[in-house]
């Protein structure tokens, strides 16, 4: 008899096992699920967008350009993902792609549309608030929060080089690898310093750089592993419907 109630007693726990392995895979299965569906939405709303949207003014071109990119980029990342890690930095794209989307559409003067999710590379990051102006080894830097036809390029807020740099419209591109004019690594720091120095008052920018080392975490970092997607370029995919902002 005692043998026979260890026998029910194995049996039993041997079922609780399977259920309990059975479930944790389907879990894990609905969130890859739950990712990839998530990813995809954001890909396929940055799509619709980059195929609609047409603009002549050189700020919102620039943008749809980004945009482009951005989209062509989580394409890529969504082919080869295979974690709920990697969907989520193939959404992350997208989302890029999709704030490169709204700043062209209020270039344009068009609705932006309502809130995206925030970047988490932006987080700590701010934005301009108000427009600043340098003159650095030679060269002349602008930035602000609104497109002119002396800062075409927008920059949705992230890290470079380690550091927070707001959200706005920039007269060079400095944060992409080659830092504008030639300027290199060493140059493009010292740019950013000059832009960013405290004596601007930018509470735009300043409260985010505060709330991002207080954090001790910046977005940016946490987005800096991507997975295996093969070293391939970054980007998103902005859909079909209505989005955007208040910026």
């Amino acid at each position: 008899m005692k043998v026979f109630l260890l026998v029910i007693v194995a049996l039993l726990l041997v079922a609780l096992i399977v259920a309990w392995r059975h479930g944790s895979v389907a879990r894990e299965q609905q969130r890859l699920d739950d990712a990839r569906a998530d990813a995809q939405r954001w890909y396929e709303r940055l799509g619709g967008q980059v195929m609609n949207l047409h603009g002549d003014d050189p700020a919102a071109r620039q943008a749809l350009a980004d945009a482009g990119e951005r989209y062509n980029a989580a394409g890529g990342q969504l082919q080869q993902a295979k974690s709920v890690r990697q969907f989520e930095l193939a959404r992350e794209s997208a989302l890029e792609g999709l704030a490169y989307v709204r700043a062209a559409r209020l270039a344009m003067g068009l609705d932006a549309g309502p809130e995206l999710p925030p970047l988490a590379a932006a987080a700590g990051a701010g934005r301009l608030t108000s427009e600043r102006e340098v003159t650095v080894e030679g060269q002349h830097y602008k930035a602000g929060p609104q497109p002119a036809p002396d800062m075409p390029y927008y920059y949705p807020g992230g890290q470079v080089q380690g550091r927070p740099v707001p959200a706005g419209w920039y007269s060079t591109p400095l944060w992409k690898t080659a830092l504008g004019a030639g300027a290199g690594v060493l140059g493009g720091m010292l740019i950013f310093d000059a832009l960013f120095e405290p004596g601007f008052g930018d509470m735009g920018y300043q409260e985010g750089f505060a709330d991002g080392f207080a954090a001790g975490d910046l977005g940016g970092n946490d987005l800096s592993d991507a997975g295996d997607f093969g070293g391939g370029d970054w980007g998103g995919d902005f859909g079909g419907g209505d989005f955007g902002g208040d910026f």
